[in-house]
């Protein structure tokens, strides 16, 4: 795993290779590698004991031609000014993979949640709420959760900003709990999107998803729901990882006990039914037919690349591999489903909660699913028919065609002024 590569780098060359098949200048692709703004913030806040914490926060707001921003907001110690401008730009990209009117945003805390009680990250949470308030709104820019923050953190934001605003506005952060206006099937959707191109790409290469061995690295909401929605097709589940370490079996994990293990302990290691303990690396390296990075960007960089065995590789979290990992996988004949079409589901369902939250109309979880369904297999018959078709590398570059062309097609018939 590699720390070095600059996520905000990766974004500009994943951009740049995809530049090389379409008919815009240099100029106008500049301008659609850079955020429109970015909010860097601190906040001081009282902690139970009385004393006071600092914490910086950030939002990036990257391109709203196609509709209001839209990102998550995720707390961890490795929050910084790059990560989120690369994740705003990448959920721009997103959006535009699956045809929804949305555009890019991202924001974060650079805290370790673990290390504090519920009120205190509730203080925090409310702080930065009434930071963001001025940037954020049901038709301006749209949070959702991320990285260690969920549907608590969201109900949080709602209530602060609807206090302050003195309104009743439900659609101004999605992921919310169902009570406080989130949307049935919210919390499966990343795991669900990345368990659909799976079952697309098998369909794809003429291959029976059925017989197919799975290592999922990243057991967290996205990972565990990835690896349990693949067993319902048949798949064997036969590693799985967290920060803690990896486990092995020889035979199948049941996803579920996995997962009720790791809530009763803190990790997957440690489970009965493992035969092996590896590293994460180890993980990454095993001869396996699918592979899920689910867990931080840069999971696997151009050495680890070497090693891989996978035959398919899903990219359940943003950013798993460096650009260089890239290559090599692409000259190793891996197919590697995009981050920006794998788990575009979470924003997918977000923006499906948005538009019930518009109407003052929920819609049951069947409906949600087959939604979903419906647009992460057109968006991946979309990539592959660019990549057949135009003879494109790799089927990321064919990601970055699509979204582009839709993303340049708003922006000049909006115009440029100002």
């Amino acid at each position: 795993m590699s720390n070095s590569v600059n996520p905000y780098e990766s974004l500009q060359s994943q951009i740049d290779d995809a530049s090389a098949y379409l008919e815009a200048g240099d100029d106008v692709l500049e301008s659609l590698k850079q955020p429109q703004r970015v909010l860097e913030t601190t906040l001081t806040v009282e902690m139970d004991d009385g004393s006071l914490e600092t914490f910086k926060a950030f939002r990036s707001q990257f391109n709203d031609a196609r509709g209001p921003y839209k990102g998550g907001i995720r707390y961890h110690p490795g929050v910084n000014r790059d990560e989120v401008k690369a994740l705003s730009g990448w959920m721009v990209y997103k959006c535009a993979t699956v045809g929804i009117p949305l555009g890019g945003g991202k924001g974060g805390i650079v805290i370790d949640p673990s290390e504090y009680s519920e009120s205190e990250l509730e203080r925090i949470t409310r702080a930065f709420a009434v930071e963001l308030r001025p940037l954020i709104g049901e038709d301006r820019d749209v949070p959702a959760p991320d990285v260690n923050t969920g549907q608590r953190e969201m109900n949080w934001i709602k209530d602060t900003y609807e206090t302050l605003e003195n309104t009743t506005e439900p659609g101004v952060v999605t992921g919310k709990s169902l009570d406080s206006g989130g949307s049935e099937g919210r919390v499966e959707a990343t795991g669900r999107s990345s368990m659909l191109v799976a079952r697309e790409a098998f369909e794809y290469l003429d291959r029976d998803i059925s017989e197919a061995t799975v290592a999922v690295q990243g057991y967290g909401n996205a990972g565990w729901i990835t690896a349990d929605l693949l067993e319902d097709l048949g798949a064997s589940i036969v590693a799985v990882s967290d920060s803690s370490g990896a486990i092995r079996t020889d035979d199948e994990f049941d996803p579920r006990a996995v997962k009720d293990h790791k809530r009763e302990t803190g990790s997957v290691v440690g489970y009965d039914g493992a035969d092996e303990e590896l590293t994460n690396d180890e993980l990454l390296t095993l001869d396996v037919d699918i592979l899920v990075p689910a867990a931080l960007e840069n999971a696997i960089d151009e050495e680890l690349a070497q090693a891989v065995s996978a035959d398919v590789i899903v990219e359940a979290a943003n950013g798993p591999l460096t650009p260089k990992a890239d290559e090599v996988l692409a000259d190793e004949d891996v197919l590697v489903i995009p981050d920006i079409l794998a788990n575009a589901g979470g924003v997918t369902v977000s923006y499906f909660e948005w538009v019930q939250n518009r109407q003052r109309n929920y819609w049951s979880e069947e409906r949600v699913n087959e939604e979903l369904e419906d647009v992460i297999v057109t968006a991946f018959d979309d990539l592959v028919s660019a990549y057949e078709n135009e003879d494109l590398p790799t089927l990321r570059v064919a990601a970055y065609v699509v979204a582009l062309r839709r993303v340049l097609s708003a922006s000049e018939q909006a115009g440029y002024w100002g």
